[in-house]
């Protein structure tokens, strides 16, 4: 893998943590408005699954957020041990290692 490649690859990932991170404190803040839109849940794993999982437990812990739902304390922790093993398994592979 190129250096680019690399490089586009860790914007990526930094850009949708930072998304991920901020949309966990606009949900939080909206939370705290009576009737204000709220963001779905489905959105906030969502981004986890694109590459966000560590902003998405960055977020979820600044701003104690979805903290007592059992499936975002469950699942965004395995979502970022997925991608690790992911991220793992693609640089053996291309370093030669697989």
């Amino acid at each position: 893998m190129g250096e680019t490649w690399r490089w586009a690859l860790a914007g990526y990932l930094a850009a949708v943590d930072l998304a991920a991170f901020l949309t966990f404190g606009a949900d939080k803040r909206r939370a705290k408005r009576p009737g204000a839109r709220r963001v779905p849940e489905r959105t906030l794993f969502t981004l986890a699954l694109l590459g966000g999982s560590l902003g998405a437990l960055l977020g979820m812990h600044v701003f104690r957020h979805k903290t007592r739902h059992w499936y975002f304390r469950l699942f965004l922790p395995l979502i970022l041990l997925a991608q690790i093993a992911a991220g793992v398994v693609l640089w053996l592979y291309f370093r030669g290692g697989l």
